[in-house]
């Protein structure tokens, strides 16, 4: 088994050449966690030394986000973190994803069903949904300012977006997503992203999920979020919803006592005894 010390930000090198930068830390059973749009492995600061005391933690940037590399070619987020965890002997791994990185563990869980031993949603995203034209006109102003070259305004386009409000509210979380979002490469802004496709999109296939899932959302997020959350726990076989009170779309960092306890109930209850 490789471990490693979580000290230490560390370098994947991808089967396609493509660079992740990965911490992992603790021993146990696996437990992975993928990043919001913008923002990189940082957001979960709050859960990191929480989990490494009782699982195998490991964390990373999606291509294009943090310290990994810029896409340069076709590319799968679901490849990528297969050959993460095979390199590191971590497979079946419990799978958490916030926003973004939802949809692509939800994906992941889809396409490798055999390597996801739990799933954790939290304010996920969905591929396939039919987002509000309220959000659409949102990421289009942000999109056109990159794609533009004011690349600062699209990023403060995207702090100030409705969807960080709760979490502007204290200074230390707006000090942090601001950190975050000003390493971001804006890539995905500027450029017509090469990542392979799915043949059908995961709203049709909640059904085929069978792997325990803990569905999360703050209480104050935005409309499309609610809905993601209420489909989710509809449609997938073995989903639970629960609501994190007084926290908006950024649940894990604006409430992470709360989020940390539900997690571990839920990573707990389908762990391997």
């Amino acid at each position: 088994m490789v471990t490693q010390d979580d000290a230490v930000e560390h370098t994947f090198i991808c089967p396609d050449g493509g660079r992740l930068r990965y911490s992992t830390a603790g021993t146990g059973e696996p437990v992975v966690l993928l990043h919001g749009l913008g923002l990189d492995a940082a957001m979960w600061d709050a859960q990191w030394p929480v989990l490494r005391r009782e699982f195998r933690a490991i964390r990373y940037d999606f291509r294009g986000f943090g310290g990994s590399t810029l896409p340069n070619g076709a590319y799968s987020h679901s490849e990528d973190l297969l050959a993460l965890l095979d390199f590191l002997e971590a497979r079946p791994a419990h799978v958490i994803g916030l926003s973004m990185g939802g949809r692509y563990a939800l994906r992941f869980a889809l396409d490798q069903p055999g390597a996801v031993k739990s799933l954790t949603l939290i304010d996920s995203a969905l591929e396939g949904h039919c987002w509000s034209d309220v959000w659409n006109q949102k990421m289009d102003s942000i999109v056109a300012a990159a794609k533009n070259g004011h690349v600062d305004a699209a990023k403060h386009l995207w702090l100030t977006h409705e969807l960080f409000a709760p979490a502007q509210r204290d200074p230390q979380l707006a000090a942090a997503l601001a950190a975050m979002v000003d390493g971001y490469s804006a890539w995905h802004w500027r450029n017509v992203d090469p990542v392979r496709r799915p043949a059908s999109p995961a709203i049709d296939a909640l059904a085929t999920l069978t792997c325990p899932t803990l569905v999360l959302l703050g209480e104050l997020d935005l409309p499309d979020f609610k809905e993601i959350a209420q489909r989710l726990a509809a449609e997938i076989p073995r989903a639970a919803l629960r609501l994190v009170a007084g926290a908006g779309h950024m649940a894990n960092m604006e409430a992470p006592a709360a989020v940390n306890a539900l997690v571990l109930g839920h990573l707990r209850a389908h762990a391997t005894r």
